[in-house]
């Protein structure tokens, strides 16, 4: 009996974008075995890419990278963009992690969306390569938007995907992608750029201030990052202050779940902070409190009541609201 001959399957990254569910579908088209593959990290959300897959008929993996991500945002081998985005190495990561999921799955190649031209920092020609490189899948990486202007890949000259049925796609037009996107009946999807927090100046000003604050950042001080205003008080300790509820109840579980201090005014509406316990100083966390204090409802002069507590201690201080403005040099924007 003669043996059935095995599908052959593509590993893709697949981040919300038109042009990665693009990707995807036209190697459904050829009758490749997709298996999409969407990251999830403290620097965006999944959840759009997740809906798009699915809506397109996609099948996804989320997988979470936020530790290994962090590392790569801290010391990427070729910098950054405009803002605190690393987009070569964070590419390179992606297909790393995708190579193993690869292997694991006894997969074929990996895939991507990228068009060659579109972006200027990650998807010129000599970017691609770098990305390669860093992921260790050189040969093995399939870009089907733009594969005729690429080299051919090992991919292609194993005859596992018909090199003339893919496409030479360039530059930052999307008249082509829109025509593709009618075509394959896609509506769900990201507009282009995404919702990476690394590509915004704000956020990104804040992350350069709390990198240089504490080296040893983890993935819980970005999430506590998000959650607030962000102030550096004396000794380069750092305190974030709710802007409304819902960043109070996130602080307060970021609070509870790894022990730092939590501030909260008694008898009047106002935000709570977060102080990362590097100093038990009390000039520090009375400055907290009093900080917490000013950005409440009262009006300045106003005397407010601010209770403190962590795993160790809990406390109240009596505090006189200040004018907010007396603290523009400590917030960081």
């Amino acid at each position: 009996m003669r043996a059935r001959k095995r599908s052959v399957k593509g590993i893709g990254l697949i981040s919300g974008g038109l042009d990665s569910l693009l990707a995807a579908k036209i190697l459904q088209e050829q009758g490749v075995d997709v298996l999409g593959i969407t990251f999830t990290t403290p620097f965006w959300d999944c959840s759009v890419a997740c809906a798009s897959a699915r809506d397109a008929s996609i099948p996804v993996r989320v997988v979470d990278i936020s530790v290994e991500h962090l590392e790569v945002v801290k010391n990427p081998v070729y910098g950054y963009g405009s803002n605190m985005n690393p987009c070569i190495d964070c590419h390179g990561l992606m297909i790393r992690i995708a190579g193993r999921i690869m292997e694991e799955e006894g997969a074929d190649f990996i895939f991507t969306g990228e068009v060659v031209g579109q972006r200027p920092m990650s998807q010129r020609m000599d970017a691609l390569r770098s990305v390669e490189k860093l992921s260790g899948y050189g040969g093995r990486v399939l870009r089907p938007l733009s594969a005729k202007l690429l080299p051919e890949t090992e991919v292609e000259k194993l005859g596992l995907v018909d090199r003339s049925r893919l496409l030479a796609i360039q530059g930052r037009s999307r008249k082509k992608q829109i025509e593709l996107a009618r075509l394959f009946g896609l509506k769900t999807f990201s507009p282009p750029g995404g919702g990476c927090l690394l590509t915004k100046e704000g956020f990104s000003s804040k992350l350069r201030k709390l990198l240089g604050s504490s080296p040893n950042v983890s993935v819980r001080h970005i999430e506590m990052l998000k959650a607030g205003r962000f102030f550096i008080l004396p000794g380069n300790n750092c305190f974030f202050l709710g802007r409304n509820h819902m960043d109070n109840m996130r602080l307060q579980e970021l609070a509870d779940l790894y022990r730092e201090t939590l501030f909260v005014c008694k008898g009047v509406p106002g935000p709570k902070g977060l102080l990362l316990s590097t100093s038990s100083a009390e000039d520090v966390v009375k400055l907290a409190a009093i900080i917490t204090a000013s950005f409440s409802d009262a009006s300045p002069g106003q005397e407010v009541m601010v209770e403190w507590r962590n795993i160790q201690c809990k406390d109240v201080f009596q505090i006189r609201s200040r004018s907010r403005q007396e603290f523009d040099d400590l917030m960081i924007r």
